[in-house]
């Protein structure tokens, strides 16, 4: 969801770039600054570059304002478009039927609308997902081959692999892809055609103990509860309370030293797209 922060800055940026000029105008008229020469541009539909960098510039406004319109809906809250594009044209035409202080105030109110249909909306989520993660995980418990530990967690080993077993502080260097119960991909490493290398113990309690299942060449079917993944808050590409669906293969076990058993590899702590969705949350 875009936060109301990012909208208001978008706008509060956009004025000052549209609007600066003119409050500099009457020492511009003193002192011209010198112009640059036109180029030609690059669209036929526009006379010149600057006709089509102010048509982009209102593009990607309206593209950015479309989006977070659509965000709103899915709380519960429909914007009438309508009156923002009104809002926008009588802010421009120095018109607007609200004063500074009014703007604030409503603006203020609509913030706070937002976080509590958002919170809402999680709560009424996570229900939701602990009930279809639970379904999933009873119907692959009965599979054959499955394994339940104490923590919950559920595994299928599809190949034991050779060598020692990983330990926590070891690095482990793993192909992977990760499902939601409903078979959404939100993270897969055959795709990026790059492995992932870790830590072991910097990873989400689920990939810590399931791993030591296997050894180097293994594979593992993982299935992972809430509590052992990232609980009722989820993170972004993964919702509150999923149950996640791991495919992990291996590749390599990396016994920790004396100058790395206190490190974590920096390919463990990048953006999500490349690993966030098996490291652990932050707190």
């Amino acid at each position: 969801m875009k936060s109301l922060f990012k909208v208001t800055l978008l706008a509060t940026t956009m004025a000052v770039a549209l609007n600066a000029p003119l409050a500099m105008a009457a020492e511009a008229k003193a002192a011209p600054a010198p112009t640059q020469p036109q180029q030609a541009p690059k669209n036929a539909a526009f006379k010149n570059e600057d006709q089509q960098s102010a048509y982009a510039l209102g593009a990607s406004l309206g593209r950015y304002m479309e989006n977070s319109l659509k965000e709103q809906e899915k709380l519960g809250i429909k914007l009438d478009k309508s009156q923002l594009i009104a809002g926008v044209q009588d802010a421009f035409a120095g018109k607007s039927k609200l004063s500074d202080q009014e703007i604030e105030q409503t603006l203020q109110s609509f913030e706070g609308r937002v976080k509590t249909a958002a919170q809402a909306k999680m709560e009424k989520d996570a229900k939701e997902n602990a009930v279809k993660g639970e379904a999933f995980a009873n119907k692959f418990a009965k599979e054959k081959g499955v394994k339940k530990t104490k923590s919950g967690l559920l595994y299928k080993v599809e190949k034991e692999g050779t060598g020692e077993t990983p330990k926590d502080s070891d690095t482990v260097v793993v192909n992977y892809k990760g499902t939601l119960v409903d078979g959404t991909v939100f993270d897969d490493s055959y795709t990026r055609g790059e492995p992932l290398s870790f830590r072991l113990d910097s990873v989400i309690p689920g990939w810590t103990e399931g791993l030591k299942h296997i050894k180097k060449g293994g594979k593992i079917e993982l299935v992972i509860p809430p509590d052992l993944a990232y609980g009722k808050n989820g993170v972004p590409g993964i919702p509150p309370n999923s149950t996640l669906i791991f495919n992990v293969e291996l590749l390599d076990v990396k016994p920790a030293t004396a100058q790395t058993d206190n490190k974590t590899p920096q390919s463990a702590q990048t953006a999500h797209g490349k690993s966030a969705a098996v490291t652990k949350a932050s707190k």
